[in-house]
């Protein structure tokens, strides 16, 4: 069967760097769509727009003066409807679920939901995330400047946080004894040059972008924005990963290919929207226009999730 070439994007892009970055929702796109089709498509919102810029961004569809171009784009009878695909990871719930994961062994999806929702008010919001921090540090082989924590300084502090009444002292509880389990995560990290690192969202993104469009069995061609975290080895590994699902991966600027531009459109607005809606101030029309986007196995906590 010939593989169907999807253009990707990201926004939001921060590595392992899931607390106290820049962005607090990573979004990664994938559009389905010909390229003639994706040029005027381009060329349609250059009109609309009417800037002199030589490069589009997300930024310029998000301006006020510019909010009915974006609702074109987004709306069900827009150019993306049917072709526009979007993963998107709360960064904070990511990091807690990764530390349900890795930490305790009897840890589910839904007591990461517990710790996530219950966290905050059961330790307070400074000591919360200075814990999630420290454990983001302790998984990390190369530090983030300004940001070290050693194992006995977290499992610590995680005997502290154990201590406190409540769910989520309880499941912070099954935390302590998981020291020989980050230190065999850290070894096979230094030693595995294809091992996805448990806090980069990256790669677990595009595993989902691929089940999406080939769902009905078709294999799936990735025309990628360039991607310094997508190594050789990476790939190797999203290939063993989907087997025949994932034909290939190639990398282009996004600038000489008109299908990633909107790839980069459409990641870049959907990160803006889910970020303002996870901080309650989001806008109740252009999160209606995302949901139709928005893949069902994002990684987004019930109470907040779009819609």
């Amino acid at each position: 069967m010939r593989p169907v070439e999807i253009a990707c994007d990201e926004s939001g892009s921060e590595g392992e760097n899931l607390l106290g970055g820049e962005t607090d929702v990573f979004a990664h796109a994938g559009v389905r769509m010909p390229l003639p089709a994706a040029e005027a498509c381009v060329r349609e919102i250059r009109e609309r727009i009417g800037s002199p810029a030589e490069e589009y961004k997300a930024n310029h569809l998000l301006r006020a003066k510019h909010r009915a171009v974006l609702e074109w784009l987004l709306e069900p009878g827009g150019p993306l409807a049917g072709r526009g695909h979007v993963h998107l990871t709360d960064k904070t719930f990511f990091a807690v679920r990764a530390a349900v994961t890795l930490l305790d062994e009897e840890g589910t999806e839904a007591s990461a939901r517990i710790l996530h929702r219950a966290g905050p008010a059961a330790f307070g919001a400074a000591r919360w995330e200075f814990f999630l921090t420290a454990f983001t540090s302790v998984l990390r082989l190369k530090p983030r400047r300004g940001v070290t924590t050693s194992p006995g300084e977290f499992f610590a502090l995680a005997g502290e946080l154990a201590r406190v009444p409540g769910e989520a002292g309880e499941i912070v509880g099954r935390f302590r004894g998981a020291e020989e389990r980050v230190a065999a995560y850290r070894a096979r990290l230094a030693s595995d040059p294809g091992l996805v690192p448990v806090l980069d969202p990256l790669v677990p993104a595009v595993v989902h972008t691929v089940r999406h469009w080939s769902a009905d069995g078709t294999p799936v061609a990735l025309v990628h924005d360039e991607q310094l975290a997508l190594t050789a080895e990476r790939v190797l590994q999203l290939k063993a990963t989907l087997g025949h699902r994932l034909a290939g991966v190639r990398f282009v600027d996004s600038r000489s290919d008109a299908r990633v531009q909107i790839a980069d459109f459409l990641a870049g607005v959907a990160r803006r929207i889910a970020s303002d809606r996870l901080n309650t101030r989001g806008d109740a029309r252009l999160t209606a226009l995302l949901e139709s986007f928005v893949d069902a196995e994002s990684v987004w906590d019930g109470p907040r999730t779009l819609g």
